[in-house]
């Protein structure tokens, strides 16, 4: 099992996100946006993978703080809106989770974005 947790040490929801990684037995790595960055071809997956809407957090603050053409921009053209996420790791939705579990997946990938306890329990347990 490889499983890799990405976002913010700092973050409220990654912290929910290694409790119940921990409390689940499952081993991870951990990514931390603010220290390591991250490159366009991994956001670009992701975005592939579950949707822009799913990836770009337009709730939190370094969102409302970029001007209305850099908003303007990345709503209207995804390559616009995955630099800025590369610039911009905060907007990047917390956590990701990426990886693979053999057992219980019969070798399919995992992509999850976000924390849901229950998504959690399901996919790990």
């Amino acid at each position: 099992m490889t499983i890799t947790i990405y976002g913010i040490k700092s973050c409220s929801t990654m912290k929910k996100a290694f409790t119940k990684l921990d409390e689940l037995n499952i081993s991870y790595d951990f990514h931390d946006y603010k220290k390591q960055g991250i490159d366009k071809e991994t956001v670009q997956r992701w975005v592939d993978d579950l949707g822009i809407d799913k990836v770009l957090n337009k709730r939190g603050t370094t969102w409302r703080k970029l001007t209305d053409e850099q908003k303007q921009a990345a709503d209207a053209n995804i390559d616009n809106a995955i630099d800025l996420l590369v610039e911009n790791t905060s907007m990047i939705k917390r956590p990701i989770v990426e990886g693979q579990i053999d057992e219980k997946n019969q070798g399919q990938p995992i992509l999850l974005c976000g924390f849901d306890e229950a998504v959690f329990d399901k996919v790990f347990s």
